[in-house]
């Protein structure tokens, strides 16, 4: 059995945490093609991709999500505490079933992908308990630690936490999970709420604009209201923005070997450099170099 959950963690991860299923082949992979490769389950989903990373670098996070009762569930609480991550806040539903993640990867990146995050919705904001019954906080003291938050919330749920008093006083960093679930995100940038963690292309769907760079692209986000913004765009330069300007880097040149979870490791690099002290510039660099060697296949998947 899990150890009893700690009170008052310094992060929360909140999203999805599930099985990832990635089948990965080097051949080239057309619509209709049956090609060799390896397939691996592992554990996933943003949340805990982003929880993961955190520990690697020293960190031990608490999850809030919605994780089944059943063998599959059982397993995934099994291995993300053997990981050292804190599993007692998760709500454990009966009724649903545990959360899966289906990719297809090729030699150019990703072909495609299927996320069954139904049981997550279905649990909605069950899985917020903790912030509101005393045991991360309460209406009298709101949790105050770093959240980081992933958009496979429903957009409903999303809207109520953008304004919501529970995390008022959180380090709140939000990424969209997929640029499909990036207009869920849209209340935090209206709201000037929270650290948003975006691509290029989802920075243009919450946009609704399309931009040639990351720079652009956090030009944009703050405009309409971002307090602070990064932006990634694959191999090319990534962007910081905020109050004192836009700031780029670029990323590592390394060969790909992986691309499911890579924008998971950037922002948990991102959120353990800062916590670690790093300024603007050290910190999105050492994303960077993190995501870069995710990547590469350097770290452990």
């Amino acid at each position: 059995m899990p150890d009893s959950p700690s009170p008052r963690p310094e992060i929360l991860c909140i999203g999805s945490v599930l099985w990832d299923v990635i089948g990965r082949s080097g051949q080239t992979i057309a619509l209709g093609s049956d090609v060799p490769g390896r397939i691996t389950r592992v554990p996933g989903g943003v949340a805990l991709n982003i929880a993961m990373t955190l520990q690697r670098f020293g960190r031990r996070p608490a999850l809030l999500s919605a994780v089944g009762q059943d063998a599959g569930g059982e397993a995934l609480i099994a291995a993300c505490a053997g990981m050292g991550l804190e599993v007692g806040f998760l709500h454990r539903p009966a009724d649903l079933p545990t959360d899966q993640y289906m990719a297809i990867e090729g030699p150019a990146g990703l072909v495609a992908a299927i996320a069954d995050a139904h049981s997550l919705e279905a649990a909605g904001a069950r899985i917020l308990a903790p912030l509101s019954d005393g045991r991360l906080g309460d209406a009298a003291a709101p949790y105050g630690g770093v959240v980081a938050l992933d958009g496979n919330l429903t957009s409903q749920l999303l809207a109520k936490i953008a304004v919501s008093d529970s995390l008022a006083r959180a380090d709140l960093r939000v990424a969209p999970a997929s640029p499909g679930k990036a207009g869920r995100l849209r209340p935090f940038l209206e709201h000037g709420r929270g650290v948003l963690y975006v691509n290029r292309e989802e920075a243009g769907l919450l946009c609704d604009a399309r931009f040639g760079d990351a720079a652009a692209a956090a030009h944009a986000m703050l405009k309409l209201g971002a307090r602070r913004v990064l932006v990634t765009d694959g191999a090319d330069a990534a962007a910081e923005g905020g109050p004192d300007g836009v700031i780029l880097r670029q990323p590592p040149q390394v060969m790909m070997r992986r691309v499911t979870g890579a924008g998971d490791t950037f922002m948990a690099a991102h959120i353990a450099a800062e916590m670690a002290g790093a300024g603007p510039v050290k910190a999105l660099e050492q994303a960077l170099e993190g995501a870069a060697r995710y990547v590469a296949g350097e770290d452990a998947a």
